[in-house]
């Protein structure tokens, strides 16, 4: 039966459905329940993996996100983002469906630009298969030939190859040397799965994602998922990474809590409304707020370049925020960090020494 709702309780359930109302447990539970963790090199504060963890289970060990991923074998890279082990044979549909697609133009260049480099296609699976895993700069680079420089992949566009071999499922990340991604075989890094038709997987993907989200719209309604509370939403207030599942639908974001958000790190800073890398602030099931903090590792603070709206809960989210990066709090500018008072040790009464020694 379709459940309608209101604006209000869809704004608690969406809360709710991403886990973001203080229920989350523990990493790997939290990404089963999300569905997936979305990747980004850039990281002010933390990258966005961290900080969408962060936000629903407060301080957390980040090398556990590793181990699952490298040691335990229990969560995967696959296209920037991290699933669970046994959500590969939806994504093992996506890639099949990748190495098939004919259709779009995209599609035609992926296909000749395999052709125009198959030697280097052939060096690199055979390298590995050798001697992998590997790092992209241990291939021999001359094999490919300089292309268009792009603002991704640079004018040698080895990266370019590699990601296209990962998405049809030939090449996979097997580890990571620092933010360098290792790259094996992709028979090495999965397990044995089997591989779901794409209309199954495409059903089951939209399942997935309803249920996550908790509402959605429909002819102008918002519908809810069955099994997502409606319930008050705990008072707690947290900043979200700019690609929380919660806002990252930036239509949805703004027609759910009335709030408009856009990253603007590709806009030019005069032509910024806010900031470079700003995070919305959600205190229980509205988003009032937003702000930018930046840690500066080298001395270790936190410090807020901006914040724009209502912003009253703002310090109780920046305080956990510190508490997880192990970084201290830094002032305003233009305000100096009060003197410690000087304290006089309790005075005690000392033994004499003894006549002829000195202490």
């Amino acid at each position: 039966m379709r459940r309608v709702v209101s604006p209000e309780q869809a704004r608690r359930i969406a809360v709710r459905a991403q886990l973001l109302d203080g229920s989350a447990k523990n990493v790997l539970e939290t990404v089963r329940h999300l569905g997936f963790l979305q990747m980004d090199p850039i990281a002010t504060v933390a990258t966005p993996q961290q900080l969408v963890l962060h936000s629903r289970l407060g301080s957390f060990d980040i090398t556990e996100l590793d181990r699952l991923l490298w040691e335990e074998r229990k969560l995967f890279e696959y296209d920037a983002f991290i699933y669970p082990i046994e959500d590969l044979p939806l994504q093992k549909a996506r890639m099949a469906r990748f190495r098939r697609a004919n259709t779009l133009k995209r599609d035609h260049w992926i296909r000749d630009f395999l052709r125009e480099n198959a030697r280097f296609r052939r060096h690199i699976l055979r390298e590995l298969e050798q001697d992998g895993p590997k790092l992209s700069r241990d291939f021999e680079h001359e094999l490919m030939p300089a292309g268009q420089a792009h603002r991704w992949w640079g004018d040698r566009q080895v990266r370019l190859m590699l990601d296209i071999l990962t998405a049809r499922g030939e090449v996979a990340v097997a580890g990571r040397v620092g933010k360098q991604r290792l790259w094996d075989l992709a028979e090495r890094v999965f397990p044995e799965a089997e591989t779901v038709p794409w209309r199954e997987a495409e059903r089951e993907l939209k399942r997935r994602r309803q249920r996550a989200l908790g509402v959605w719209r429909e002819r102008g309604e918002w519908v809810a998922h069955p099994d997502v509370s409606d319930e008050p939403v705990p008072d707690r207030a947290v900043l979200l990474s700019p690609f929380d599942r919660l806002v990252h639908d930036r239509d949805r974001a703004e027609a759910l809590f009335d709030f408009h958000y856009r990253l603007e790190m590709y806009v030019p800073q005069a032509k910024r409304e806010f900031g470079y890398y700003v995070l919305p602030l959600l205190v229980g099931d509205r988003l009032p707020g937003r702000a930018e903090p930046r840690l500066d590792r080298k001395t270790g603070t936190l410090e807020l370049l901006g914040a724009w709206g209502d912003t009253s809960r703002l310090d109780e989210a920046l305080t956990g925020l510190a508490e997880f990066l192990g970084a201290e709090r830094a002032l305003p500018r233009g305000r100096k960090r009060p003197a410690a008072p000087r304290t006089r040790a309790p005075r005690r009464k000392a033994s004499r020494p003894p006549r002829g020694r000195r202490r």
